[in-house]
């Protein structure tokens, strides 16, 4: 172990205005990465797990001089104090609604009151819950968490991806949601990134788009997945030149579909594309750092990211788990264990020397479960089901035809629809029915719901069990902005609608 980890335990504050006056956990960083000689990612595993664990002690200590906070964490863990990874387990995790009630209104949760001013307000749009909250970030230490993210993004991205001497540019679609947690956030830390030209460019027509790309030197541009799908289609009208400097597409939220994919490489020969995963409360949870890879890298020393089971303990590599997250940096409005609300893979850490940094894969939003009958079927897991079926009966690709997909379940009519958006969907729905025949998508999609199952649970819930249920199942082909795929407030299309 090396010497600058010989330190004292972390001020502990004993008064809500003695927070105030705690050194911000970035100085900790740079003292630790001065004394070592190196970046903070580049420390082997176990001296980072040190360095995070005093933190979550004093972060532990700050919550607990707010009621609400020390009423939760006391229950759990009588004695207050976090000396193990497993201590800090008890502590329950918080979920939305908990997160909702602290942070948005009266804003309870906090541990410095929001009259002392000094703060931002950020909301997400509730994709996963339906309901809308806020969270409050102390503006000093967020611009901290900017700059963290952004240098992190710049060595192990931009740096690689954005090649040449001279200009460079790097724009997201966001910067128009002031207010909503992506917009404001994944804004703060590409401003950060070194050695770029940043571009606010908010919601693009083809216009826009192109005039942007007239702009000499190698560009990167990351937006929801619905923004990034109008790429290709943008291009029309480019010139070589223009088309070859968008290096990077940057999607988040969700899943980009195959065709998407093969469509941006088509239409752009350099493009690389990368995943940017973040959610309110976690400005950057996870990159992906090679485009070939599903790996998202979370950026030491920012976030302590878990992937956890249902009692809220680690799971092993290779387990599915919630994803969860605590906020390392702020002191005035820390919240710990917040349930993002998706569920992702726990996969080996990255352990190069160069990196050393823990690692997911996404798998889905937690509440992507369809309910029929007396059976729960994980709709990530049935979309991927139902190409395999069409597949196996050699049907038509909906990897190759889809440009979103979404299930709509109708509790009040019992029906399911798998509403995909495509080009020229005329044309596509007389194919798609004339290749499926008079039985129609019914039976197909009925089998791919099976087939999407465990092997115990498909003995009993079978097609004969979905028949029972009542169910109508069917699919359509829409345009792109169509209304019928239901999209939020800020554009993004979920996998899974269920109305009641």
């Amino acid at each position: 172990m090396h010497d600058h980890f010989a330190e004292p335990v972390p001020q502990i504050p004993a008064t809500v205005e003695a927070v105030a006056g705690l050194p911000s956990f970035l100085s900790d960083l740079q003292r630790i990465e001065a004394a070592a000689g190196c970046r903070f990612e580049t420390l082997p595993a176990p001296e980072q797990e040190r360095v995070v664990l005093r933190r979550l002690a004093q972060l532990v200590a700050i919550c607990r001089l707010n009621p609400l906070w020390r009423e939760r964490i006391d229950a759990a863990l009588p004695s207050g104090q976090v000396a193990t990874r497993q201590d800090f387990e008890r502590i329950p995790l918080t979920d939305k609604e908990s997160f909702r009630q602290m942070f948005t209104g009266y804003r309870a949760g906090m541990v410095v009151p929001i009259s002392a001013c000094g703060f931002q307000i950020v909301a997400s749009g509730g994709t996963s819950s339906g309901l809308p909250s806020e969270t409050v970030y102390p503006l000093d230490e967020l611009q901290e968490t900017y700059r963290w993210a952004g240098g992190f993004i710049g060595r192990h991205i931009t740096d690689r991806l954005l090649p040449g001497e001279g200009a460079k540019w790097f724009a997201t679609t966001l910067a128009d949601y002031q207010m909503w947690s992506s917009g404001c956030m994944v804004g703060g830390v590409l401003q950060a990134v070194p050695g770029i030209n940043y571009i606010g460019a908010g919601p693009m027509n083809r216009d826009v788009f192109q005039h942007m790309m007239s702009y000499p030197g190698p560009k990167g541009l990351m937006g929801i997945t619905a923004s990034i799908a109008l790429l290709p289609g943008f291009a029309e009208g480019l010139s070589a030149e223009a088309r070859a400097s968008l290096h990077i597409a940057m999607f988040g939220s969700g899943a980009l579909s195959p065709k998407v994919r093969s469509d941006l490489r088509a239409a752009y020969p350099n493009v690389k594309i990368l995943s940017y995963f973040a959610a309110t409360q976690a400005e950057t949870i996870g990159l992906q750092l090679d485009p070939d890879s599903e790996a998202l890298t979370a950026i030491p020393g920012l976030h302590l990211v878990e992937v956890v089971d249902a009692e809220g303990r680690a799971v092993g590599v290779g387990e599915e788990g919630e994803l969860v997250v605590t906020r390392l940096f702020g002191n005035a409005a820390p919240c710990l264990r917040y349930q993002i609300g998706d569920r992702v893979r726990r996969l080996e850490d990255r352990a190069d020397g160069g990196l050393n940094a823990l690692r997911f894969a996404y798998v889905g939003r937690s509440g992507d479960f369809m309910h029929i009958g007396d059976t729960q079927y994980s709709a990530p897991r049935a979309r991927a089901a139902l190409i395999d079926e069409f597949r196996s009966r050699q049907l038509p690709d909906l990897d190759a035809l889809a440009i979103e997909f979404q299930f709509q379940i109708d509790r009040s009519t019992r029906s399911l629809t798998v509403v995909l958006a495509c080009d020229q969907p005329e044309a596509q729905s007389a194919a798609l029915a004339a290749a499926l025949g008079a039985a129609g998508s019914q039976p197909v999609i009925m089998a791919a719901l099976v087939r999407s199952l465990s092997l115990f649970n498909s003995l009993e819930a079978n097609e004969a069990a979905l028949a029972r249920s009542g169910y109508r199942f069917g699919m359509r082909l829409v345009g792109p902005r169509a209304p019928e795929l239901h999209r939020t407030p800020v554009g993004k299309a979920p996998l899974l609608v269920d109305r009641l």
